[in-house]
């Protein structure tokens, strides 16, 4: 090799290792690998607070926390149940909330208070929760009896204060200064048309409305999808609040929408968006601002940035999902933030108290089918790959009892230990297109059993794989992997979930030692 050629080897080389090196210190997108959609994001001077959604799920409406808008923690929840006196809510008499509960929330600070609204096309009512503490609450809980789809809580300089909501045609109502009613005689369209910038056959309305106040102007954000297109983030802005509004394409790459602006305390705007990434459900996204011309400018000529000028994610364990030992000092009940029910939990059959460092689930009725048990305890999947383990005690179910690990949604997975004519069976159950099939069974001669379920969501193989162990140490692959679509009856990312249920007499429990968290799978996988 001629010197100058060597020169220049080297000098590429040192280049691609500094510029592998600057990009491990920045933030990747997206900055959540797991399903976190319908973000609203405030600061609070140099702290970060973030709302979503998780419907059917309870508690619900997570609040979440950041200092550098990538590495958020769960840090509360607005409300413990929605209602507790709805059949849906509750899983009774064959009825389920699945995919409903409460929909896309509006975070907001105003005076000293922060404000957290939703809406359930379950109840039809909408829901604003208040508090001087965003971590610690108490929540003050407003209902008023409309649901205001898709709605942003919007609070004007002038002390009024307003709902914003819809799909396609765009609507406006002030509420009264309380927020205790709306102001009827308000409510008008907004904008009659807010598809119209998209120039296309419309397959979703304009909707996801989140509309912001910066520098006298007002902008609202909003989501469609054209016909045969991506789901395209729209933006219009007005110098009153009545209008006249202009309408442009904010954002159309990678089907990356839905969100809206957020600033630093150094100056600098970023838009907060997400994407539906198959299985592992719809994950955040962030993509750099720059004004011009009085409009935000998202994106790095018009594309979503892999690499951003923040500092660089960190594991999503610890934050928004975590292991559990169920060990609980000075023998509390309780359960840490990452966990959520899958409907409104039955709190008198479980518990982490009545045996040190165990969660027992008991059984309080009669069931069929697995979407249909009470306390499922869940947490979510995440990518780009992850598996959780945990070990179950088996020595108190009855007959017909059926206890272990799943992977929720749909179409969704299981492998568990089911009491047949007092014999315990290792099933594995796979539940493609909704409907539960046995694949295997393996007869377990002993009251330990240690379960894994492995989720594989790199560019969307969205695949899962069962196993179970004798000892804790060594695997065996049951069943077969499944597959883990996104689908819109349930409108939510894959959950793990503890359960056990009884098909034929209730008053059984089971006792899960642990649930543990890695970000990896195995290599058959």
């Amino acid at each position: 090799m001629k010197t100058k050629d060597f020169i220049y080897t080297v000098l590429a080389i040192g280049l691609t290792i500094l510029t592998s090196q600057a990009q491990k210190d920045k933030a990747q997108n997206p900055i959540i690998f797991a399903d976190v959609p319908d973000l609203s994001i405030i600061r609070v001077e140099d702290a970060y607070y973030m709302s979503s959604t998780t419907m059917h799920m309870n508690p619900g409406v997570p609040i979440m926390k950041s200092s550098d808008l990538v590495n958020w923690r769960l840090v509360n929840y607005a409300y413990q149940t929605l209602e507790d006196k709805d059949d849906r809510l509750n899983l009774d008499n064959g009825k389920n909330d699945y995919g409903r509960g409460s929909w896309a929330s509006s975070l907001r600070y105003h005076n000293g208070m922060y404000y957290v609204s939703t809406f359930s096309g379950t109840t039809g009512k909408t829901y604003i929760f208040s508090t001087k503490d965003i971590e610690k609450g108490p929540w003050k809980k407003i209902v008023l009896n409309n649901s205001y789809h898709d709605h942003s809580l919007f609070f004007d300089d002038n002390s009024k204060v307003y709902l914003v909501w819809g799909g396609g045609k765009l609507q406006i109502v002030e509420l009264k200064e309380d927020l205790s009613a709306v102001k009827e005689e308000t409510k008008k369209v907004l904008i009659e048309n807010a598809n119209a910038p998209a120039q296309s056959e419309i397959m979703l309305p304009a909707e996801g409305s989140q509309l912001f106040k910066i520098k006298g102007k007002y902008y609202l954000f909003n989501i469609c999808w054209p016909k045969n297109g991506m789901r395209t983030v729209i933006i219009h802005r007005a110098d009153a609040i009545e209008g006249p509004w202009e309408g442009k394409i904010g954002l159309q790459d990678l089907g990356v929408a839905q969100g809206g602006l957020i600033d630093t305390p150094d100056g600098r705007w970023f838009s907060y968006l997400f994407r539906d990434a198959g299985g592992v459900g719809r994950i955040p996204y962030l993509v750099p601002v720059k004004w011009e011309n009085g409009w935000p400018i998202l994106g790095e000529n018009g594309k979503v940035p892999q690499y951003l000028d923040l500092p660089a994610n960190k594991s999503l364990i610890l934050g928004i999902v975590n292991s559990d030992e169920f060990t609980r000092k000075n023998g509390e009940n309780d359960l840490p933030l990452v966990w959520q029910w899958n409907h409104n939990p039955d709190n008198v059959s479980w518990s982490v108290k009545e045996r040190k460092g165990y969660l027992r689930l008991k059984t309080s009725r009669i069931d069929s089918s697995f979407t249909q048990i009470k306390n499922i305890l869940t947490q979510r999947t995440f990518g780009p790959v992850c598996f959780g383990t945990t070990m179950l005690e088996l020595s108190n179910l009855k007959e017909g009892d059926f206890a272990g690990l799943s992977l929720l949604q749909k179409d969704f997975g299981l492998v568990g230990v089911r009491m047949e004519q007092g014999a315990k069976k290792i099933i594995m159950v796979e539940a493609e297109k909704g409907n539960p099939k046995e694949i295997e069974s393996v007869l377990l001669n002993q009251n330990k059993i240690y379960f894994k379920a492995e989720c594989n969501f790199k560019n969307q193989a969205d695949q899962g794989r069962f196993y179970y162990s004798l000892d804790g140490k060594k695997w065996i692959a049951i069943g077969k992997p499944i597959k883990m679509p996104y689908t819109i009856p349930h409108f939510m990312g894959y959950r793990f979930g503890l359960f056990n249920y009884a098909t034929k007499t209730a008053g059984g429990f089971a006792d899960f030692d642990y649930f543990r968290l890695e970000d990896k799978i195995s290599e058959a996988n």
